[in-house]
Order: C-alpha cells, then structure tokens, then sequence
C-alpha cells in the first residue's frame, strides 16, 4: 500500500478526536480568528507528538504514572461542566481564553498521536511526510468541527452548548474510565 495513504488514513483516524470536540467547541461561537488559531495548534501538536512518541515513547511509558486517559477524562469533565454553567449565567464560555487552554486543547487531543509515534518505525521512515499528513488532516478536521459547530450554534443557541456540555461529560466518563 503507498506509503502517504496510508498515513493520510492514520491521520484521518487521529483527527476523530478532534473533529468531534471542535464540533463542541464550536458551539460557544468563536470567532474566526480563534476557529484558525485553535485549528493550526491542533495541526502543530500532531505534527510533533508523533515524533516525540517515537524518539522517547519507549522512555516515558515506562515513568508515566498515571493513565492519560484518565487525564483526559479530568480536562474533559472540568470542560464540560463549565459549559453547562455557562448557559445558566447567560455568559460566554471563557475556556479558549488563554495561549495556555489552546495548548491544552491541542494536548489533550493529540495524545493519541505520541503513542502512535511509538509505533511510526514500523508503518515508515519518511517521519516528516507522515507527521506532515497529520498536521494536515487534524488542522482540517479541527477547522470543519469548529465551523459545524458554530453553524449548530447559530441555529439552535444554548441547545447546543447544552448538548456540548452532556457530549463532553460523555467523553469524560469514556476517557475516565477506559483505562
């Protein structure tokens, strides 16, 4: 099988997560520039969590303490929490409101890419295209959620920060107890 469609079918499946929580995301309205922003930091973190889990994945899965999904889980829970209040205090949900929570964003969704990257020596050894493929598709999967998002947004307002909020509870309790 060629080597880029292969890893364009990884990248797809990598990008799942963050498809569907932008499509949360979305919901809160963000303006177009975060849309981009939050779209190119998901990019960039599957560009380099890949590489990271293969040049010292083997390391830190022996000194990592605690599962990642219930990590995840936590962020996940706490995200989705506050969007429900959000909708009770007729506020905007202030989640992206720091370079800090688009980096967590962007973490959170691409740790499935380090461990991956563990894996990436044995699909190929052309690491830039594949972690190139990745970069791509996730920041286009990402921007698409975010757009969707806003358009459910837009049509149906607190219901769908509302279901937002109840589908990133959904995923807290996956995430929290799949380990």
């Amino acid at each position: 099988m060629n080597i880029f469609f292969t890893c364009l079918l990884i990248g797809v499946g990598l990008s799942m997560d963050a498809f569907s929580l932008s499509l949360v995301y979305g919901t809160c309205g963000l303006s177009l520039y975060r849309q981009l922003f939050l779209s190119i930091v998901v990019g960039v973190f599957h560009f380099f969590m890949p590489l990271i889990g293969l040049f010292f994945g083997h390391f830190l899965s022996h000194y990592f303490i605690m599962n990642s999904n219930m990590v995840v889980g936590i962020i996940f829970g706490i995200i989705g929490i506050e969007m429900l209040i959000s909708i009770y205090h007729n506020e905007e949900l202030k989640v992206l409101n720091s370079i800090f929570s688009y980096l967590l964003f962007g973490f959170t969704v691409s740790i499935d890419s380090l461990t991956t990257g563990i894996g990436l020596s044995l699909i190929t050894n052309h690491y830039i295209l594949a972690t190139s493929t990745f970069m791509i598709v996730s920041g286009i999967f990402t921007f698409l959620g975010l757009i969707f998002g806003n358009r459910l947004n837009q049509s149906f307002g607190k219901y769908a920060t509302f279901f937002g909020g109840i589908i990133m509870l959904i995923f807290s309790i996956y995430y929290f107890f799949n380990f």
